[in-house]
């Protein structure tokens, strides 16, 4: 039995809806919504709703845009530095998450 489970989430670029459709396969429930979190994690619906909890001035959000704009700079010019080879490269990350708790 395959049922789909749709979700309405918003783009923050744009802000319009599309539709994101999660399969469950052999009434895989679990499996379902590890997909679906995973998905929305990938385009950011979470950190969307979590913006839309509470009303953010247009100042705050002026604010907070220069911020997110000045960390993709400064990736950018990180990146951009070892692919040049004036810093070494990233350091490989060890799968299972050591260290985080």
């Amino acid at each position: 039995m395959s049922a789909r489970l749709p979700h309405r989430t918003r783009r923050a670029a744009k802000g319009e809806f599309h539709l994101v459709q999660i399969f469950v396969r052999d009434n895989n429930v679990d499996q379902a919504l590890k997909a679906l979190k995973k998905k929305m994690q990938r385009e950011g619906s979470f950190r969307e709703m979590k913006r839309h909890v509470h009303y953010e001035k247009p100042s705050e959000k002026r604010a907070r845009q220069k911020a997110e704009a000045v960390r993709r700079a400064r990736k950018l010019a990180r990146k951009r530095a070892q692919r040049e080879g004036l810093l070494p490269p990233p350091k490989p990350r060890v799968p299972g998450g050591a260290g985080r708790g």
